[in-house]
């Protein structure tokens, strides 16, 4: 099972929000956002401070990706 941030960083899109911006607005760090951008693993409270401060849920940016094992 994988995950992908790819809904958040089109949502960032969508809102013409930078990635920096974002860090500073929900109080990350540029090397969290980074590990979302290799759709690492971050914990659940960066998770919930994004969606507090995108007014969003965390359906609207991430998706978890099951293997191809088909487990």
């Amino acid at each position: 099972m994988a995950i992908s941030y790819n809904k958040l960083f089109k949502l960032l899109i969508d809102k013409k929000m930078k990635k920096k911006e974002l860090c500073e607005l929900a109080g990350v760090s540029p090397s969290t956002i980074s590990k979302m951008g290799r759709n690492e693993i971050v914990s659940m409270e960066v998770v919930a401070k994004i969606c507090l401060k995108l007014n969003c849920t965390v359906d609207d940016i991430l998706e978890i990706v099951p293997d191809d094992s088909g487990n």
